[in-house]
């Protein structure tokens, strides 16, 4: 079982994520909370694999609460206001919710709790003797290798019918595997990819340049933006845009 916290201060959305969470069976409700100080209490005990964390809280919001946490469980950020998210994952959070949150995009983000953890349970022994355990990475089966691919090296994934191919940093090879782009999109945070072309996953931390409807990369490596997907990486990039030239 998780046992998780949920933490905001509006009412009825503890409420909702209450049912949420007694409608997940691997999930276990240990302390409903309105501030951080009340959170503080409850992670005192050492009992939390995980919280529901709002950004936007009086006195000190989720951020800084998170930021503040010497050895935080997993989290899952909650808010309504999506302009949030990369300074969310910027704090390597597991996922983001936007509110209104709907059961779908929660039950999503609890499996991902589940898998993260699964992998935590199994790497137990070798973390006693002081190895690291990744909270931000994939295992995916290239060949007959399982390799560890961090999160944050991804610059973005290409579906090949039945395969994927990842391209990450520091390699001129992608890593080829056996996964449907359904399947790998729904195990990387949604506030930090997005789906710019029905064959092309980006990690939108490392878009640098975009020209003539393709996100170019080193080398002259181009990601095409396709017509369905257009209007929604554009409104991600108009966030972040600082003026407009004539």
């Amino acid at each position: 079982m998780i046992r998780c916290i949920i933490v905001d201060d509006e009412p009825l959305a503890v409420a909702q994520l209450e049912k949420y969470v007694e409608r997940v069976p691997f999930l276990v409700n240990v302390g409903a909370c309105t501030s951080a100080a009340e959170a503080m209490e409850i992670l005192s005990s050492g009992n939390v694999d995980a919280m529901f964390v709002d950004i936007n809280m009086p006195d000190i919001d989720g951020v800084q609460f998170v930021r503040s946490l010497t050895r935080p469980p997993l989290v899952v950020f909650t808010t309504a206001y999506s302009e949030y998210a990369i300074e969310g994952f910027k704090l390597d959070a597991i996922d983001y919710l936007l509110k209104p949150i709907a059961f779908e995009d929660f039950l999503k983000a609890a499996n991902k709790l589940n898998r993260l953890l699964g992998i935590n349970n199994a790497a137990q022994p070798a973390a006693e003797q002081g190895e690291g355990v990744c909270y931000d990475c994939l295992y995916v089966k290239s060949d007959y290798r399982m390799l560890r691919v961090p999160i944050n090296s991804i610059k973005y994934i290409e579906s090949m019918s039945e395969y994927v191919r990842i391209f990450v940093d520091d390699s001129a090879k992608p890593i080829v595997s056996l996964l449907s782009m359904k399947k790998i999109e729904e195990s990387l945070p949604t506030g930090s990819f997005m789906r710019v072309h029905r064959s092309f996953l980006v990690n939108l931390n490392k878009v640098k340049e975009i020209s003539k409807m393709r996100i170019v990369y080193d080398g002259g490596v181009y990601v095409p933006i396709g017509e369905m997907y257009k209007e929604q990486f554009f409104e991600y990039i108009d966030k972040f845009f600082v003026g407009k030239g004539k």
